[in-house]
């Protein structure tokens, strides 16, 4: 298994976000986190990530990262695209990708990712010396996926990546994601887009009052009665 966590909780003073959460995500998996806001989702991902102090057990590859700062996460390989995309507004498209290679030495590797970030979001090389401020909501989140990348993960955290973009931008957005994981890289994706997330997901998780309330393959969650009631509006 490639990431395994065990009995992860987290609180913010005496208010528990998450509490005894179990998930695994294997080699090249794509797996889905859904629930409402408030649930816990982003949560987890900063949990995962070290960006935020837990309690339980974190484990990736084998190796424990309890005891890891955050930068010394990424060098292990994940890599995490946050909420809000928290871009460096001020700086050109080009300068925020290349900082996600910030820990990296391997020049030739790093241009020949960079050439793969552009083949997936042909816009950005078109843009690269455009300052980021000036991009679209779905533009300045390619380059966010884009420059988590550019760490070359084993495993990408991709925190609502839908969220504030047009739906022409979105559906491109998610085939480049999927594109991403054919290429080899594992991915955990929290979002609340419930319908896209199971059209892309191999498995799903749903996450409610910081708990797993159901798991399972996209389909089977697809079919289940309480999450196309809940998550997709169906009857």
């Amino acid at each position: 298994m490639l990431l395994e966590v065990r009995r992860l909780s987290v609180a913010y003073g005496k208010a528990v976000a998450l509490e005894n959460v179990s998930l695994d995500v294997a080699p090249g998996e794509f797996v889905a986190v859904l629930g409402p806001n408030g649930a816990g989702k982003s949560t987890l991902l900063k949990a995962i990530s070290r960006a935020q102090p837990s309690s339980g057990t974190l484990s990736f590859r084998g190796e424990s990262l309890q005891a890891l700062p955050a930068h010394a996460v990424v060098g292990k390989g994940i890599c995490h695209c946050p909420e809000g995309r928290r871009l460096f507004p001020e700086l050109t498209v080009l300068k925020n990708l290349m900082l996600g290679a910030y820990l990296r030495s391997d020049r030739a590797q790093v241009e020949a990712d960079l050439e793969q970030v552009y083949r997936l979001f042909p816009v950005l090389e078109e843009r690269g010396a455009q300052v980021v401020s000036t991009l679209s909501g779905g533009q300045q989140q390619m380059v966010a996926i884009g420059r988590a990348l550019m760490g070359r993960p084993a495993l990408l955290l991709l925190d609502e990546p839908s969220v504030g973009i047009a739906h022409r931008l979105k559906l491109e957005i998610f085939d480049a994601i999927k594109r991403i994981q054919a290429a080899g890289t594992a991915i955990l994706m929290a979002e609340q887009d419930a319908q896209s997330a199971l059209r892309v997901a191999d498995r799903v998780y749903v996450l409610e009052h910081g708990q797993v309330g159901r798991c399972g393959s996209s389909a089977e969650l697809g079919a289940d009665d309480y999450i196309r009631q809940a998550y997709l509006g169906v009857n």
